[in-house]
């Protein structure tokens, strides 16, 4: 863990987070604007936002934690925060977040707050994935006390970040990739997500 991992992320950043009910509400705002998150507004930028407005919205009801995860929960002593990188167009996040915000809900030793990654890359920029890229979305887990780094998670299960790996290294378009992982989530129906946070809740804590 480095100096600047325990800094970078302070209190300011945490308190002008957004809370996963601001995050939604400002996904809403900028469609009725016909706006996304970050500077790219295209009309697909906009399709995949809204796009993901309806999935968030549709995951968010149908989500069921696992028992082992539940009872993991209950057992937590040390009060976390997650920060959370996102971008409103970002179809993983959409698939993601709704887990790690249920998973928070359940405990009351976990409280989450999520950023934009456009708006705070010195941040994203510890963080890459394989050293490389932006992919989110990324959990960082502190200790809500101290704030010091205790791990992270991102931006896909293992599963589908093996599937979306695959994909692209046969030049698969853009679209067709999006198509399979989105059918790679809904089969999963968040089951290695949740399994990969069980275990590592017993880093964290």
């Amino acid at each position: 863990m480095t100096e600047v991992k325990d800094t970078i992320i302070n209190r300011s950043v945490i308190e002008n987070a957004y809370t996963y009910e601001e995050y939604r509400e400002l996904i809403n705002d900028l469609l009725l604007k016909g706006r996304t998150t970050g500077e790219n507004h295209s009309e697909a930028m906009i399709h995949y936002t809204n796009m993901n407005s309806h999935r968030m919205r549709r995951i968010d009801k149908r989500i069921e934690l696992m028992e082992p995860l539940k009872d993991r929960l209950d057992e937590l002593k040390r009060s976390m925060t997650w920060v959370v990188l996102t971008e409103a167009w970002c179809g993983d996040a959409a698939q993601n977040i709704p887990v790690i915000q249920k998973i928070a809900d359940y405990s009351s030793k976990i409280q989450t707050r999520y950023i934009l990654r456009d708006e705070n890359l010195e941040i994203m920029d510890l963080f890459l994935t394989n050293g490389r890229s932006r992919s989110i979305p990324k959990l960082i887990c502190l200790d809500s006390q101290t704030l010091e780094l205790l791990g992270d998670w991102g931006p896909r299960p293992t599963g589908a970040d093996q599937l979306y790996s695959e994909l692209t290294h046969k030049g698969l378009p853009y679209q067709e990739v999006a198509e399979k992982l989105h059918k790679w989530y809904a089969d999963d129906k968040t089951a290695t997500m949740q399994s990969e946070i069980l275990h590592l809740m017993n880093e964290w804590e």
